[in-house]
């Protein structure tokens, strides 16, 4: 239910580094795909959840603050659901850049 917080969170850090980040350098040519795949995530995930019916229009938003409790269920949820889906997300890019800049490097060769 609260699991899209972590790569949200870990978005806006990105959206704001690249900001102030310059082109040059492996992780300034490759940040903006970072940026694009945490979004697209976290997009895709409070799409589900609102689906779902785990997040609300109406105040407190989430459901299972609702309940007594909830905010525990929510803070487990985000630290064994959203930090490991964070991590794989933040991997996959660097696998993904380290490919991309293999190729360039192939390509000017």
């Amino acid at each position: 239910m609260a699991c899209f917080i972590v790569p949200m969170v870990e978005a806006i850090a990105v959206s704001a580094l690249k900001k102030g980040n310059r082109k040059d350098g492996f992780v300034g040519r490759n940040l903006a795909s970072l940026e694009l795949m945490l979004w697209g995530g976290t997009i895709m995930l409070i799409v589900d959840h609102i689906i779902n019916g785990e997040l609300t229009w109406q105040f407190p938003f989430f459901t299972a603050l609702a309940q007594e409790g909830g905010g525990a269920v929510m803070l487990r949820e985000m630290l064994t659901v959203g930090l490991p889906m964070a991590v794989v997300i933040t991997a996959v890019w660097v696998v993904y850049a380290l490919l991309k800049e293999r190729r360039s490097k192939i390509a000017t060769i």
